[in-house]
């Protein structure tokens, strides 16, 4: 029964699955959907996506990470449960906004169906790509093509030659922007040489001119707003100083759970290796001396849920949703994001059961 449900789903889905290739001959290529940037340009305030706060109650973000459904489990009991926690995670939290921390899905019905689903509730949603989103279907441009169209899709592609999907969300209240939402694409997989001259593959990170982009984003929207405004980055490879945070917590650079006398300012569990990128590319840095960003959140290494205030800001993992991919019993489910009216985000884990 699941065979056919695929079938039928492929032959339903097929004016999604030929549409981003209509786009790129219309468009004679991908470079018209991106955006020219310069670190010259003026900052102005349309340059972002803008959701209004209801002053009377706290702004609540949902996230999902790495749902990484396959195809052919999409209409498996895998699938079905994982559908059906997502939707559960959006009735029980009432989101203002869902963000995604990459590895959405892992194939070309999974990724439609999946649009869909998030689509159709009629809620903003915000997606970061992940290491795998352009796996297992067409290529990653036809991913980021039906984030795009998808109605109720924040998601833009962006300054050209960053990859796919850096794009600026503001939350405002009466106007005034009290929190700034940063969606950043960490990409996939890289070559880096070591200060040593020895050459390293694994995981990448942000670029350069992302960094050089967010700097001009913050410091622009700072300039508007007669102040630093607190925000958050969303990423998917979680940055190099999640190692040193965790070392520093912990004591040790071996697995395990954060000892409960740390909370509030360090809690979960780390049940894998953090896999970041193998060097360091400076991005916290800049963080720390902007003084905007007071929270990471990232997926990627589904058995860590850890949270751990260090230097100055919130390292935080995202919870694992659903059965795709690998998972731990009971660290799956969403994490919730309340942000208050002076821009304060405050987060924690929705945890879920089969």
């Amino acid at each position: 029964m699941a065979t056919v449900k695929l079938v039928l789903a492929f032959f339903l889905s097929l004016f999604q699955i030929l549409s981003p290739v209509a786009a790129l001959v219309v468009n004679f290529g991908e470079s018209s959907f991106f955006d020219e940037w310069s670190a010259e340009d003026k900052f102005t305030a349309d340059y972002c996506a803008e959701i209004e706060k209801n002053p009377d109650e706290d702004f609540i973000i949902l996230n999902l990470a790495d749902v990484q459904l396959k195809d052919d489990l999409v209409y498996e009991d895998q699938g079905e449960k994982t559908a059906e926690m997502i939707d559960n995670l959006v009735r029980e939290t009432e989101p203002d906004l869902i963000t995604l921390t990459g590895d959405n899905a892992w194939g070309t019905i999974a990724y439609i169906k999946l649009i869909n689903q998030i689509d159709s509730y009629g809620i903003p949603w915000a997606p970061v790509m992940g290491n795998h989103d352009g796996q297992c279907l067409i290529n990653e441009f036809w991913a980021a093509y039906l984030l795009y169209k998808a109605e109720n899709c924040l998601f833009e592609f962006g300054p050209e030659n960053m990859g796919y999907g850096n794009y600026i969300i503001n939350i405002t209240e009466k106007g005034k922007i009290i929190h700034t939402l940063f969606m950043l694409d960490t990409h996939n997989g890289a070559e880096f040489t070591l200060e040593d001259g020895t050459k390293v593959s694994g995981y990448d990170h942000l670029w350069d001119n992302q960094i050089e982009w967010y700097k001009w984003a913050v410091n622009g929207i700072s300039e508007i707003s007669g102040r630093t405004v607190e925000s958050s980055v969303f990423i998917h490879i979680p940055v190099y100083e999640y190692k040193d945070a965790w070392i520093k917590a912990y004591g040790s650079n071996e697995t395990g759970t954060l000892s409960p006398e740390l909370a509030p300012a360090a809690l979960g569990i780390r049940g894998e290796d953090v896999c970041c990128s193998p060097v360091n590319n400076g991005f916290f840095g800049v963080c720390k001396e902007l003084g905007s960003t007071k929270n990471i959140f990232a997926g990627h290494d589904h058995s860590n849920n850890f949270q751990i205030y260090y230097e100055g800001i919130r390292l935080n993992y995202t919870l694992k949703t659903g059965y795709g991919a690998y998972y731990t019993d009971g660290l799956i489910g969403g994490t919730v994001i309340s942000l208050d009216s002076d821009g304060a985000a405050y987060a924690e884990h929705c945890y879920m059961s089969k």
